[in-house]
């Protein structure tokens, strides 16, 4: 089952409490305090690991609570610290604080491992408390409390390119052409009820993830359909590829501009990242072939170089500009998965296009 979103109760341990203790020994004049200091409670660490990839295993799992520490004992003997609290999240977990929404940790490297709660600290036992005026201290500290949070764990995909388009209109079947990923392939909407990753390997040492999300139909940002509740997984994205349906009964402008949209509305971030725009089902373009010239001519995208490729326009690599215009396209393709028409073409550009932005 796939879970991007939980809360949970967290907590440090307890310090332990100092020992009240006196020297009695045989043969020992004038035994004097020798309480130990309690052990340290247990701290909360967050440890990213790659070999997950949802928040799955924290349903009926909410409390996490690390161990308090021991007493202190007679002798001058320290208490045991309290064993720590790993917890364990897939990369791009943030940790926020459920009572304020504040952002408290946002988790990207594998393997990194961060403090999160201190536990409590050990109370001093009696020995601390001897002076020339009180040589016999019957007290000693209590341990600290822990640190108690309530917190909402959210996952966000870490991938380089995101998909945008409505429910069947082929980016399911796309990523299975490209990369790694073996998505579900149905011929009806929102066949895709997860978001995915594939790792598109473009030559020997290069490579990108794609993410795929359920689809978006107009109004998402008011709640309908699927797709808005797992856009966020393509925030970190750093390139968006809005796939357009030539076979589609929507128009390919009313498309591209309710998705714009839904974008912009969940997140000006979004917004603003660069995008391009795949034709997909392009074996059909005979019946779209003046809605596209169309829709094209209206982007007025400035390409200095066009090639003329199932009568869609590409921007040529070495064209790109320094300067960013983000409501323009970098590049418009026509692609047909089932055919493979164009989609080497669409990997190197999505590669060039990444290599572009990374700087």
């Amino acid at each position: 089952m796939f879970v991007d979103c939980v809360e949970i109760f967290v907590s440090s341990g307890k310090g332990g409490e100092g020992a009240v203790s006196f020297r009695r020994e045989k043969f020992v004049l004038n035994g004097g305090p020798d309480g130990g200091d309690g052990g340290k409670g247990g701290n909360v660490y967050f440890q990213v690991d790659r070999n997950t990839d949802t928040l799955s295993h924290f349903r009926g799992h909410k409390h996490f609570k690390a161990q308090n520490g021991r007493p202190g004992e007679g002798r001058n003997k320290y208490g045991k610290k309290g064993e720590d609290l790993i917890i364990i999240v897939p990369p791009g977990t943030q940790v926020f604080d459920n009572e304020n929404g504040e952002l408290l940790l946002d988790l990207l490297e594998s393997s990194q491992k961060v403090l999160f709660l201190e536990g409590g600290k050990g109370g001093l036992g009696n020995a601390h408390f001897k002076s020339a005026t009180n040589q016999r201290p019957t007290y000693a500290q209590k341990g600290l409390p822990g640190v108690e949070k309530t917190l909402r764990l959210e996952l966000k995909l870490i991938a380089d390119v995101g998909l945008v388009g409505f429910p069947n209109v082929g980016k399911s079947t796309l990523v299975s052409v490209l990369s790694n990923a073996k998505p579900e392939v149905a011929n009806y909407e929102f066949t895709t009820l997860i978001p995915s990753l594939g790792i598109v390997n473009v030559g020997d040492y290069q490579s990108f993830v794609m993410a795929d999300i359920p689809g978006i139909i107009g109004g998402a940002s008011e709640g309908k359909g699927l797709g808005i509740e797992f856009l966020r997984h393509i925030e970190r994205t750093q390139f968006l590829l809005f796939v357009l349906d030539l076979a589609n009964y929507r128009e390919i402008q009313e498309q591209f501009s309710v998705l714009r949209q839904e974008v912009s509305q969940f997140s000006k971030t979004l917004e603003n990242r660069p995008f391009g725009i795949m034709f997909s089902k392009s074996d059909a373009i005979e019946n779209a072939g003046k809605s596209v010239e169309s829709f094209v001519k209206d982007l007025d995208c400035g390409l200095k170089k066009h090639a003329q490729i199932l009568n869609c326009f590409i921007q040529e690599v070495d064209d790109f500009s320094v300067k960013l215009d983000v409501t323009k396209p970098l590049f418009v393709l026509g692609v047909s998965s089932v055919s493979g028409e164009n989609v080497e073409s669409l990997k190197h550009l999505l590669y060039a296009s990444l290599k572009e932005f990374r700087g």
